[in-house]
């Protein structure tokens, strides 16, 4: 019976989860050279091999991963939220939030490995996330390297120049 004053209602929740899923692989190498005097960072050289399954479309998953290494050079590089002290926004537009654009990302070396999936009839797995999730740490991971001599322990992203400046800085006490 529904109590007065209120609305009867239908409700349910249901779960699926599957037994296996049909998950990607990959690795990714970089290269970078870091200018002493203006923090820049240039990366030389970036190679992606990944397992996707049965491949569909070359085309498109060379540009899903390349978008992929654009985003995740964003995250590592150029974009960051700055606020002033009541809380508001202050790089609110393309104006201001830096993005990587089409002359800032390198060409990636890519190679794709294919093993097919046993859990779907295309033997297909994930491609978004082979670009985008593992190049902010290792951008992180080859400045620290690039750095060397200055002893620098990164741990946290974007790095700007201005963020470099300061981690040179204080490693040099």
């Amino acid at each position: 019976a529904v109590k007065p004053g209120t609305e009867p209602g239908l409700e349910a929740t249901d779960y699926f989860g599957p037994e296996r899923g049909a998950t990607a692989s990959g690795v990714h190498a970089m290269i970078v050279e870091v200018d002493p005097e203006t923090m820049m960072v240039q990366i030389k050289r970036h190679v992606v091999v990944h397992d996707c399954g049965t491949v569909i479309n070359p085309m498109i998953l060379e540009g899903q991963v390349q978008g992929g290494v654009a985003q995740g050079l964003g995250n590592a590089f150029y974009e960051q939220l700055h606020w002033d002290d009541n809380g508001q926004l202050l790089n609110a537009s393309f104006m201001d939030f830096l993005l990587p654009t089409a002359d800032t990302v390198p060409h990636v070396e890519m190679d794709h490995v294919e093993t097919p999936s046993p859990l779907n009839p295309l033997g297909i797995k994930g491609a978004g996330e082979a670009g985008a999730i593992p190049v902010a740490p290792l951008f992180a991971q080859a400045v620290e390297d690039a750095l060397s001599d200055y002893g620098l322990e990164i741990t946290e992203i974007p790095l700007s120049p201005n963020r470099l400046f300061e981690l040179v800085t204080e490693a040099r006490g």
